[in-house]
Parts: C-alpha cells; structure tokens; sequence
C-alpha cells in the first residue's frame, strides 16, 4: 500500500498573479448546465438551513439553496416548533430526539407544497434526494417543475451493489430527467470520472469535512478537501477535452472562510456548497443550530448537532460590509479581491493559478495575532 499525502485549505497557499485587475471588474458567474447564477454559492441541502424562505432569500442575493426533501420539511406541515425543541435540548438529547423526528415518512403532499412554496417566491427550486428515494420521486419532481435535482449520499458511485434488483443507474435518470442532474459525494479522479459519463451535470465533492459531520470520527473515511477538488477536477477537465461536455465541479464542507472558498476555486471548483456559515444567518431556519444530515441516522449517527449562534443576516455574509479581520464574512468581497490579485476574470481563470503547499501560512509572522485577546 503507498500512502500518500493530501492537502486540506490550511495546508496551501495561492501564490499572487502576473497581472492585477480591479476587484469590481470580475466576473463571478457560476454556469450550472445552462443555469446562471451570480455568485458561485449552493447552500447545503440540511434542514437548519435551507427552507423555502431561506431559498427565496438567497436567490435574491444571486446563489442557490439546495431543499432536503427527506427531511422536516417534507415530513412535517408545521416546522417551527420542532426546531424550538431541538434549540432547547442538550447536546446527546438532540440526537435520540431528532432520531425520532426522523423516523417519519415523507409525504408527497408536503412535497408537492414546498416546492409551490419555492416556485411562487420566484426562485430557482434546486432539491434533493437519497439514491434510495430517487426513482420514486423523480415524477413528482418533474411533475411539481423543480429546476434542479441533487442526489446525494456520504459517498456516492457509478456502480453500487445492493439486495435491489436494479439500483439506481444515473445514465437512465438522465434520460428520463429534463433538468440538470448534480452527484455526490465523492473525492476521487476514477469515480468522478465514471459518474460523467453516465451524464450527470455537476459532481459534489467532499466526504466528511462538513462542521456538523462527524463520519471521519464514526468511520474513518475522508480526503482532505484541496486533495480532493484537484483530483475531481483533473476528471472534469479530461472529460470535457474527450467529449466537449463541461460538467460543474462542486466543492462541499469544511468551508469556514473567504480563504477557503478562493483555495477551492483554484484548486478546480466551479462553485462551493457550504452549510454552517450560512446556519448563522437570521434567515435560517435552525435557530443558530446546524447538525449533520446522518445525524438522525437510527443505526449509526454521523452526524452532530452543533451550536453556532445567529452571527449575521445573509447579505453581510455574502457582501459585507465587515468589521469580522477572520475572513467569515463578505465572502464574494474576498473572492473577488482574490481573483483581482491572481488576475482571474472568470471562475474559471482561477483553474489556472498556481497553488503551493505552505503548512505556516497562517502561523508566518502572526505571532501577536495568535497571542492576542
């Protein structure tokens, strides 16, 4: 066995450009399969964060949230208190109580609703499912105009064994689907590689780097999150070359910072999911909580329920104005100030900087910055 090394967001560096360009002269267009958006940012498809206010919240402000439609909201009519009870409760209750929650089905009416909810507040639907539910809910979907569909799991593959007769091939999804069809999670060139060319338009990248996911701890898998991106991203840019077809590279979890978001464009993403910075906003619905989407899991949680606090309102995460020196807001600010030193006009012109392995980058010279109240 070789073991290699892998490189998460503090262990790199994005060396300065050539030539400079002015911060208001970028371009921060994210395409998603012929779907625009303004700012390369998805919001996680986890209950404490997205509901169809949330979404129509930040289509306002040029990014795209994700609705979970396994969870509260398509299991629960009225969500309020539920998410009152969780707020209150400690740490290790949260869970047996959400595992409970949890265990209702969802229901189609609840899931017909949401997604009206989201269509008649003007905003692109983007929704998500397990594989296990997918093919079951694929007319509903249709049928309701979700714009989007995201099919996510810890770790999803081309090919996937299981006591089904025939399990979930994305190539015959596609064929049936009249929307972009986006993947996940996965970490690795071979299985990125082999989920294009069944079709799909975009690929999630992350397996466990999330706040509130705890499945490095419960099982020990994971990638490092510039590793990562780099590898999945050599996928894409392969694929693209053989067949002309560019399929989104997404990257999910661990974002903490304006940092972590230019690092992951210019390690290959096309945009960034993240989830506990935007549990923070006023608008969320999770009451300055966030917890993991296996958290409820009746087997084997891999996932937390972690207090952040309700820090900011969506526009001053996003835009600013900042008064925050540790890069957590004004997250467009930083990218766009980013690609202007790089000298990047697009998205895409950050696939071409040049990154370095830099463990000190954050410790260089900030000695008083460490050692200070």
């Amino acid at each position: 066995m070789v073991l290699r090394h892998a490189y998460g967001f503090d262990d790199v560096a994005i060396a300065p450009g050539e030539i400079t360009i002015n911060p208001d002269l970028v371009d921060t267009t994210f395409d998603l399969a012929g779907t625009k958006f303004r700012i390369p940012f998805i919001a996680s498809s986890m209950d404490a964060i997205v509901s169809p206010k949330f979404t129509s919240s930040l289509h306002e402000q040029g990014g795209l949230a994700v609705l979970n439609l396994n969870g509260l909201f398509c299991k629960y009519d009225e969500t309020e208190q539920i998410f009152e009870d969780i707020s209150k409760l400690s740490k290790y209750e949260s869970t047996e109580f959400m595992q409970k929650i949890y265990s209702e089905p969802i229901k189609e009416n609840l899931i017909r609703k949401r997604i009206q909810e989201i269509k008649s507040l003007g905003s692109k639907c983007a929704i998500a499912t397990l594989p296990a539910s997918t093919k079951k809910l694929l007319p509903l979907i249709q049928e309701e105009g979700a714009d989007l569909l995201f099919v996510q799991s810890t770790v999803t593959t081309a090919r996937h064994r299981s006591h089904s007769l025939k399990g979930l091939i994305f190539s015959e999804i596609k064929k049936m689907l009249e929307i972009p069809l986006v993947v996940g999670n996965t970490v690795s060139y071979s299985v990125t590689r082999e989920l294009m060319e069944q079709g799909v338009d975009g690929i999630l990248v992350g397996v466990g780097p999330g706040h509130a996911c705890t499945s490095r701890e419960t099982i020990g898998i994971g990638i490092p999150q510039i590793s990562a991106t780099m590898d999945c991203a050599k996928a894409r840019d392969e694929y693209f070359k053989s067949t002309g077809k560019y399929v989104s590279i997404i990257t999910d979890g661990g974002i903490r910072t304006g940092g972590d978001v230019c690092k992951s464009m210019a390690s290959g993403a096309d945009a960034v999911m993240i989830g506990t910075p935007f549990a923070r906003t006023s608008e969320a619905p999770g009451l300055g909580f966030n917890w993991g989407m296996a958290t409820p899991d009746s087997n084997l949680p891999r996932g937390t329920r972690i207090k952040v606090g309700v820090e900011t309102d969506l526009k001053t995460l996003l835009y600013g104005p900042s008064s925050r020196t540790d890069g957590t807001f004004n997250l467009v600010g930083a990218l766009r100030n980013c690609m202007g030193m790089i000298g990047a006009d697009t998205l895409r012109d950050m696939h071409a900087a040049q990154m370095v392995y830099a463990p000190a980058i954050k410790t260089e010279g900030k000695i008083f910055q460490l050692n200070s109240e």
